[in-house]
């Protein structure tokens, strides 16, 4: 009986698994045909779900042949139901075309943004776009490692980025090409930059996570702005939907650095944000109590956890014609660096450096990042709708750099360890905003063949450095103990003032006529802006000193503590008459005229832009200045012509010639002098802007899902580029500062490939750029004289890449993501080549950035409710940033530390340390 049995059962389960089948297909957007990632799709009798994989597909497997019940749903999107005849031999042909779900309401279509948000409308926009741009969505913004619209930059092609002194990444060089050459939008409006120097804005002031997706054009058509030699940045923030949508995440952290030393910090609650020149009047007489002590009482302690998180909800009213999106983001977090800087000169008539002394510095900064967002929209019918938006940052930056300094001369012994010391220590708050305001109308007449856009734009920026205190005290190594003595002979405690404002107020006008409809159309567009800049930059600066009888105090023997110190000013109304404290003012005016011709198989889009700039300064202080007051007025006409030729539905040919200018910040041409941390720098008012013709070609192909190839090409020939370089005052020959200036024609030009690729659950995404300049640059040495014997200066033209140029950018990220079990895995891997970063005035003594490797890493496990989890860790191989001058002078090698190698004199290097977050995300739409 048994025997029968068993073999009975044998037979039902054969007959079962001979009637079992699989059951795959492809979800697809129907507009688009672009594959769908993470639709739901159920099959009933018996009851079984799995989700769309990252090409769209989904597979049941040992299904019964039969009729079975299938529904696809997904967000945005109406669910499909359908009846299917499933066969014997497996079904792997089955394809769904979902529709979006868009709200209509009296002909005013209101859309959901989550489209937009995801990979897929990032490819669709990328595939429509006029200029070659790149796109990072706001999901793979929200998944990645990177916190800061900085960090992600640095994923896209082409774009290497600079890191700040706590190792995250502040500035963009796109293409080779300097921060200077790039600007920044919110929203397509350009924005102010709080920065002292420059006229671009830091990237690291924006918290990421406020962001509907980044966008970085490549490429110009007239009716953007023409300073974008290198691009532009474009930060599209949250917009409303059509229901109600809550984000919400927190999380914690910590910096590896600080298992291995404490956190240097101070309270800044304390700090005067004026001067006392500023409170009291210009003939006021400052002492020691006119400032605060808080910022000479240094506590060294275990940094808290770091705290981050942000918020954003949003909803439509009225049926559907009042959109309200409210966004906040709020980061606390601790950072700092180990430094190790070795002090160099060129003397004798190698040119190759000689190190003279090394510096330690041990920097902790605790980050304080807020962001704020607002917006609300007003559909009065489908012709004319209004909108205004407003978005603050604020970073502040609260930063102690503590640092010895030992002198290599004929005393010192490095057995013995004995060596005279210098400590430096210095406390300093930033604070950098950003803030806002636009007022945005669209409006269509005749049917639509008339549009017209409409901005007023108001926007400020600040930086703010208050009370940014330095100390220095004389000091004795012996036997490997540092031991702090007195203070330096003069001057050991400074206190400096620094604080610039911008305010812009700019109108905006855009208009369009539709010409021909049909399978040609024809758009005739023209329009421009207005733009009134004001600036108003202040420094002052004070030097302390002890009383005459102090002037011999020892640390911890005559005083315990700085706080204790007794001080007398030696310039009791402070040094606010110089060059650093001006006005200035820079007038834009822009026009433009285009066309856009659409047929079946190409799109040309050409044009020229006007732009008047009228750019002036005056010193409020002038002292002996060859020029306290100045301007530079000029107009350039900026040609461009872009073409799309359509090889199939998802592949096309994509070809761009722009022309764009880069104009001089107000820093770089007020005769200004200030002395840094290492050199001074000095403004040159007879700088130029620069001009560029730019030319892109790309093959750009959209297979499916997510999924891109884009092969390009790009070529910039640069007239007056603007590069800093060390020189020497031609009176006062002794004196080097570091300056910008005008050098001749630069050419940059380079490829690049973009790909992603999606196989099921895992993805791919790789990008690498190559790029290429060259630019002359006149260098001082030393050649012996053939009659006299004697050595003399000599200048000599050497050819080197751009400042901040790296031949070689490489980006690979490696994807899991399974929508069923809730899981999304991100390991990222970002490469920058050598690149300079100072510009040496001396032949061969070019300062370099080693190629580094960064390597970050994220997951996310998403639960019931809208719930989930995740991690994030920043630079995981702790990858420094290292300098080094190329070549090697034979007085290094008696250093006793390891600072030649491969040719190459180790300069500067910075460790950072790793960073690490756990939080939760909650999500309601």
């Amino acid at each position: 009986m048994n025997k029968r049995l068993q073999i009975l059962f044998l037979l039902l389960f054969c007959a079962a698994t001979a009637h079992a089948t699989k059951l795959k297909g492809h979800v697809y957007d129907k507009q688009t045909g672009e594959a769908i990632v993470g639709a739901t799709v159920v099959l009933e009798n018996p009851r079984r779900t799995t989700n769309t994989g990252l090409d769209g597909t989904f597979e049941f497997k040992d299904v019964k042949a039969g009729t079975a019940k299938i529904s696809v749903s997904y967000i945005t999107y109406r669910t499909i139901e359908k009846t299917l005849v499933i066969l014997k031999e497996d079904n792997d042909h089955l394809k769904f075309y979902m529709e979006s779900d868009s709200k209509t309401l009296d002909d005013i279509s209101i859309k959901s943004n989550a489209v937009s948000s995801t990979d897929q409308g990032a490819r669709r926009l990328e595939k429509n776009a006029a200029q070659l741009m790149n796109i990072v969505s706001g999901r793979a913004i929200e998944i990645s490692p990177d916190l800061t619209v900085a960090n992600v930059m640095q994923r896209i092609s082409g774009v290497s980025i600079e890191r700040n002194s706590n190792g995250d990444g502040q500035y963009a060089i796109l293409r080779g090409m300097d921060k200077r050459y790039n600007y920044t939008l919110v929203n397509g409006v350009k924005i102010p930059s709080p920065d002292n120097k420059y006229r671009y804005v830091p990237l690291d002031l924006f918290p990421a996570d406020l962001l509907d997706r980044l966008e970085v054009y490549k490429t110009l058509t007239p009716n953007l702005e023409g300073d974008a030699i290198g691009g532009a940045i474009n930060m599209v923030m949250k917009n409303a939907p059509g229901l109600l949508q809550v984000n919400a995440n927190v999380s914690t952290g910590y910096n590896q650095l600080f298992f291995d030393r404490k956190f240097t910090g101070y309270h800044a609650s304390g700090i005067n944000y004026k001067s006392p020149y500023e409170i009291n009047g210009k003939s006021y007489n400052a002492t020691q109590n006119d400032f605060t002590k808080e910022t000479l009482d240094y506590q060294y302690k275990n940094p808290a956890p770091h705290l981050i998180g942000s918020l954003s909800v949003s909803k439509r009213f009225l049926d559907n014609r009042l959109g309200v999106v409210l966004a906040g983001s709020y980061q606390n977090t601790y950072r700092g660096s180990n430094s190790n800087f070795y002090n160099n000169s060129v003397v004798g008539t190698d040119a190759y450096a000689t190190i003279t002394s090394k510096s330690y510095r041990e920097y902790s900064e605790q980050q304080q990042r807020t962001g704020l967002h607002g917006k609300i929209d007003y559909a009065f019918n489908k012709d004319h709708q209004i909108s205004l938006y407003n978005v603050y940052v604020n970073l502040k930056n609260q930063q102690v750099r503590d640092a010895v300094t030992t002198t290599y001369n004929k005393d010192y012994d490095p057995v013995a360890g004995n060596a005279q010391l210098v400590f430096d220590t210095r406390s300093r708050l930033t604070e950098q905003q950003v803030y806002n305001s636009t007022l945005h109308g669209d409006h269509k007449f005749f049917d639509d063949k008339f549009k017209v856009q409409w901005s007023a734009v108001y926007s400020s920026a600040k930086n703010d450095v208050p009370e940014n205190t330095s100390i220095s005290l004389n000091g004795l190594e012996q036997n490997f103990q540092r031991r702090r003595t007195s203070l330096v002979n003069s001057n050991p405690v400074t206190r400096r003032w620094e604080r610039n404002t911008d305010e812009d107020l700019a109108g905006y006008l855009d208009l369009t006529y539709h010409v021909l409809s049909g399978t040609r159309q024809l758009d005739i567009m023209a329009g421009g802006l207005y733009r009134d800049k004001q600036r108003s930059s202040f420094f002052n600066n004070y030097n302390m000193a002890q009383a005459a009888d102090h002037a011999n105090d020892i640390y911890g023997v005559n005083f315990q503590n700085y706080t204790d110190l007794n001080l007398v000013v030696s310039n009791p109304t402070g040094a606010v008459a110089n060059s650093l404290t001006y006005d200035a003012t820079e007038k834009t005016t822009a026009g433009y005229g285009m066309f856009k011709y659409t047929s079946a198989k190409l799109e040309v889009i050409g044009g020229a832009r006007v732009e008047h700039t009228n750019q002036g300064y005056n010193l409020l202080f002038p002292a002996g200045e060859s020029f306290p007051k100045g301007n530079q007025i000029y107009t350039d006409v900026l040609p461009s012509l872009t073409a799309k030729y359509f090889l199939t539905g998802k592949a096309q040919l994509h070809a761009s010639y722009y022309k764009a200018l880069n104009r001089p910040g107000f820093y770089e041409i007020v005769p200004g002098k200030v002395v840094n941390e290492e050199f001074q720098e000095r403004g040159n008012p007879n700088l130029q802007r620069a001009l560029a013709d730019n030319f892109d070609l790309r093959y750009e192909l959209f297979p499916g899902a997510s999924e891109q190839l884009l092969v390009g090409a790009f070529y910039k020939r640069i007239k007056n580029p603007i590069e800093y370089t060390f020189q020497v005052d031609a009176v006062r020959g002794q004196d080097i500062y570091y300056s910008p200036g005008n050098f001749g024609t630069a050419k940059n030009y380079g490829a690049e490939v973009d790909y992603i690729k999606y196989f099921s659950k895992i993805g791919v995404k790789a990008n690498y750029t190559y790029t290429h300049s060259r630019i002359n640059t006149t260098k001082t040495t030393r050649v012996i004289n053939s009659t006299t014997g004697d050595t003399e200066p000599a200048n000599i033209n050497q050819e080197r890449p751009l400042y901040g140029q790296s031949a070689h950018i490489a980006n690979l990220s490696l994807l899991f993501k399974d929508t069923k079990k809730g899981w999304d895995v991100q390991v990222a891997g970002a490469y920058t080549g050598p690149r300079i970063n100072t510009v040496s005035q001396f032949l061969n003594n070019d300062l370099w950035q080693e190629g580094f490797l960064q390597m970050d890493a994220s997951a996310e496990k998403r639960f019931k409710g809208g719930i989930s989890v995740f991690v994030k860790a920043n630079n995981i191989l702790n990858t420094p940033t290292k300098l080094f001058i190329k070549g090697t002078n034979p007085a290094n090698n008696d250093i006793s530390e390891d600072l030649v190698k491969n040719g190459n004199t180790l300069i500067r290097s910075d460790y950072y340390g790793q960073n690490y977050l756990v939080g939760f995300r909650y999500k309601f739409n």
